[in-house]
């Protein structure tokens, strides 16, 4: 039975944050199922089992609804990465959290992570302008521990940031195209020993 619709009659009206919640839910099914550009309002409200009044004044249109659910993966990842680089200070450990973390980001949602990183709106300039603030802030943080250890310069460290970043990135989304036919447990360690064995080039200075 619809929330907006009870046995009542009457229309429950939600907190402004859980009705928003409730429409993204909605708009990641419609747009996991269609693509941005084949999702409709009308079918995302549907699926809210809201009015397109109702949608309307939480989101003016589909776009602005689609950055809103961008960016709640975007900062869901993030966290997760953030504190998988910040649990240890051992280098070796850290390393290994942190790429294990990324392929437990897509197996938890692996649907999460292809409209993150494949839709087919990420050539526009404000989505272009979200995933490389993301990128930049996993790299940065990657780049922070380095410098901090290393006499790398921090151009240098952030080079190696984005390097790292890159490796999880690319490997977990092949990773995800062999649809389970390697387990999530062996490829993390395959990609964490290769980034261990080169990051591990570069020593603490004492």
């Amino acid at each position: 039975m619809s929330s907006e619709a009870p046995a009542s009659g009457k229309a429950v009206r939600l907190p402004r944050d859980e009705r928003r919640r409730q429409l993204l839910r909605a708009a990641h099914e419609v747009f996991v199922a269609n693509g941005y550009h084949g999702a409709a309002m009308d079918e995302i409200a549907e699926v809210a089992h809201v009015s397109k009044p109702v949608l309307y004044q939480h989101f003016p249109g589909k776009r602005e609804l689609y950055l809103a659910l961008l960016e709640n993966h975007l900062a869901s990842l993030t966290d997760l990465l953030v504190e998988a680089i910040r649990s240890t200070t051992d280098n070796k450990q850290r390393v290994h959290a942190t790429m294990r973390a990324y392929f437990q980001f897509i197996a938890q949602d692996s649907q999460a992570h292809r409209i993150v990183f494949e839709s087919d709106l990420n050539n526009d300039p404000d989505v272009s302008r979200r995933l490389e603030a993301f990128n930049a802030h996993f790299a940065d943080e990657i780049a922070g521990v380095i410098a901090g250890d290393t006499r790398l310069s921090h151009l240098e460290a952030t080079l190696l940031g984005r390097a790292m970043a890159g490796m999880a990135q690319v490997s977990a989304r092949y990773w995800l195209e062999t649809d389970g036919s390697l387990d999530i447990d062996a490829a993390a360690e395959l990609i964490y020993r290769l980034a261990w064995r080169g990051i591990s080039r570069f020593p603490k200075e004492i």
